[in-house]
């Protein structure tokens, strides 16, 4: 927490993280043209907020894209103003991930990263078994179909009605999962997406990261669906509770 108050009190900090939010995953070369400063001041101001798990990088190629990382924000918020406001609170913060893996998938848009209190298997089954995907999941309450190669899992609405729809397409087990992403909510014609699903243990806990490709525009809310699913995940492995919306 002190490296994340640390990190925002400087201005040209504040400045790259509104530069991440209005376009997400910039590389060095781009973010220098935020700060009037050295490449390598630039560079040193990156490694600060690296470091307070502000930002998150994928490398692609020669090139390294940085990414808002905006959970740690939200668990210092749940944190500290959530119990005056009396909101819900998500507890969850994420950040960078390390497994450098190529994807064939290019350059992902869209990064997130947390750590769950919790072991591998519980966080592969989580991920993997329908019933386990409907305790938790934020607005469906029934999921069919399990994660398995080259097979369909829908997510389905109290009303019945089918919101996303996801077929596997890679499993390294234990570690990650691949699949694409289809947004019944958007409409039968919205463009299908992909997104995968990595899995490093950290002593008593889990690093998860979830990386999103492909997404056109328009789904650029899709971050915030994958903040409430991953928050939601992570109270329901911690304790045994999913965070459902209100109906």
């Amino acid at each position: 927490m002190d490296a994340i108050f640390k990190a925002l009190n400087d201005p040209a900090r504040r400045d790259l993280l509104d530069s991440l939010r209005k376009k997400d995953g910039q590389s060095l070369s781009d973010l220098e043209q935020v700060l009037n400063m050295t490449r390598f001041g630039v560079m040193k101001h990156l490694r600060a907020l690296e470091e307070a798990n502000l930002i998150v990088t994928r490398k692609v190629g020669r090139f390294k894209y940085h990414y808002l990382n905006v959970l740690p924000l939200q668990e210092m918020m749940d944190r500290w103003a959530a119990p005056f406001l009396q909101t819900q609170a998500r507890a969850l913060a994420e950040l960078k991930q390390k497994l450098e893996r190529d994807t064939k998938m290019g350059k992902p848009d869209f990064i997130m990263q947390t750590f769950i209190g919790c072991t591998q298997d519980a966080l592969w089954d989580a991920l993997t078994q329908a019933d386990q995907m409907a305790a938790y999941h934020f607005a469906c309450n029934a999921v069919e179909g399990n994660a398995a190669i080259d097979e369909t899992t829908t997510f389905i609405r109290p009303d019945g009605s089918a919101m996303l729809k996801q077929v596997t397409t890679a499993l390294d087990p234990k570690s990650r999962i691949a699949m694409t992403f289809e947004p019944l909510f958007m409409g039968p014609d919205a463009p299908t997406s992909d997104m995968v699903y990595l899995i490093e243990p950290q002593g008593d806990m889990c690093k998860l990261t979830i990386e999103h490709y492909n997404m056109s525009p328009g789904q650029e809310g899709f971050a915030e669906g994958w903040a409430r699913l991953a928050s939601s995940l992570k109270s329901y492995l911690e304790t045994g509770t999913g965070l459902k919306a209100a109906m």
